[in-house]
């Protein structure tokens, strides 16, 4: 499965580790590996598809701008406590959502070629305006665009 303007699929990988916490070992999952699907699938992974859609754009804009972008791994949990890996999301209101409802999140840094991927995706399908004091560049972007636009009219 090739990866087109909204769709990137990948292979992911989890693994158990034991962590000492206090004087006890604790369980937990790990991301092991996480490869784009133009790639042999690695032993123990899964396809799954990091799907953007055009009313998360605000969402995607606000993870692009963090000094750390992240993607989020949502994961199923299986009756014998396996993670399994289900979606990946680049909207941290679908990870906050998730971990609301008690469904194991992952998350990594974003890796560029994913982050210029979802900014074309952005600009192909324009900004959305977001109401927050500090994103007020992207209300300058969307007025710079449009004295652009009416500049060519005339």
């Amino acid at each position: 499965m090739q990866h087109s303007q909204s769709l990137w699929p990948m292979y992911v990988s989890l693994k158990k580790v034991e962590k000492q916490v206090g004087r006890w070992l604790a369980e937990s999952w790990e991301l092991d590996q996480v490869i784009p699907a133009t790639e042999p699938a690695p032993e123990n992974s899964k396809l799954v598809v990091l799907e953007l859609f055009l009313d998360q754009r605000a969402s995607y804009r606000l993870n692009l701008d963090m000094d750390n972008p992240m993607l989020y791994i949502v994961c199923d949990e299986q009756e014998d406590g396996t993670w399994v890996p289900s979606l990946v999301s680049a909207d941290q209101n679908v990870a906050a959502g998730c971990l609301e409802g008690d469904t194991p999140v992952l998350n990594m840094a974003m890796p560029e070629a994913i982050a210029c991927w979802i900014e074309s995706f952005i600009t192909q399908y324009g900004e959305v305006e977001i109401c927050a004091h500090r994103r007020k560049h992207v209300n300058r972007r969307k007025e710079l665009a449009e004295e652009q636009h009416l500049g060519r009219k005339h």
